[in-house]
């Protein structure tokens, strides 16, 4: 399946679908925090955030996660990606430092999982 953009929400089962075409357990998701979508599918956060620049989304609002889908849903979130690499915006790592962004993000995700 290609990268798809959730804006509504998405089903566990149908997460577990794109998972296991990729990387088996683990699905990587780019998440725009401003409009509380994400894309989710394919093989790099880049190809995500591409796909969310092209539908309107602004770089700064987008961030990348991995999401275990087998793990419970309190440490089923990764904070890591390169997309994440932003001294700019104070963020000087591929790990999400700011922990009311991390919260944030986690919120939307399981909003969009159902």
């Amino acid at each position: 399946m290609p990268t798809q953009i959730i804006k509504d929400f998405i089903t566990l089962a149908d997460l577990k679908k794109l998972a296991e075409e990729r990387f088996g357990d683990m699905i990587k998701t780019v998440v725009d925090i401003e409009e509380k979508i994400m894309a989710v599918g394919g093989d790099l956060h880049s190809d995500q955030e591409a796909l969310l620049l092209t539908q309107g989304s602004k770089q700064e609002n987008l961030w990348g996660i991995n999401i275990y889908i087998d793990q419970p849903r309190e440490n089923w979130v990764e904070f890591d990606s390169m997309i994440n690499l932003r001294p700019s915006q104070g963020n000087k790592s591929r790990s999400i430092e700011n922990e009311e962004l991390r919260k944030k993000i986690t919120e939307i995700v399981n909003s969009l999982i159902k």
